[in-house]
């Protein structure tokens, strides 16, 4: 079965980039990502920095000021966490990172790449009908997710033996 990585901490030759002949990454939803982070962080932030101002009744202390940015912080991380997918395809076979973790997949467990109509990404199709979805190749990123699409399917044919 695939092999599911959470955290990586000895990166060596086994993670060395050119073991892989494709790498993908989604444009737009990087892009809304970091624009959303940091709309909020701003947005703790001078809330943090008015939260003494009103008079509600309310004593707000420094330290609640600082805990508001700091959730600012926060939130702004875990919106940044949706920059993390990539797909990455070699001879050993295809690497899906999602939001938490890495998956391997040799080129026995994958039976093909689809493009579910009305759906926002791609599926790495397995053999035991079950999928993965690749959020690295995205619907709106149309152009750039085709390229990807047609690339994936290439290396697939390539690697698999099937035309």
């Amino acid at each position: 079965m695939p092999v599911v990585r959470i955290f990586r901490r000895n990166v060596g030759p086994a993670d060395d980039t050119s073991e892989w002949d494709f790498e993908v990454r989604p444009r737009r939803a990087v892009r809304t990502a970091w624009i959303a982070a940091v709309l909020v962080a701003a947005a703790f932030t001078v809330g943090g920095i008015w939260l003494r101002t009103g008079s509600t009744g309310v004593n707000f202390r420094v330290a609640d000021q600082l805990a508001m940015i700091g959730i600012g912080v926060l939130g702004a991380a875990a919106v940044l966490l949706l920059t993390r997918p990539r797909v990455r395809v070699g001879a050993r076979g295809v690497s899906v990172r999602n939001i938490l973790g890495d998956k391997d997949f040799p080129w026995a467990y994958i039976r093909g790449v689809s493009f579910p109509d009305r759906k926002s990404w791609a599926r790495l199709e397995l053999v035991d009908d079950d999928y993965v979805p690749l959020l690295a190749i995205r619907s709106n990123d149309k152009e750039h997710a085709a390229r990807a699409m047609a690339r994936l399917r290439e290396l697939g044919a390539k690697y698999s033996g099937r035309k």
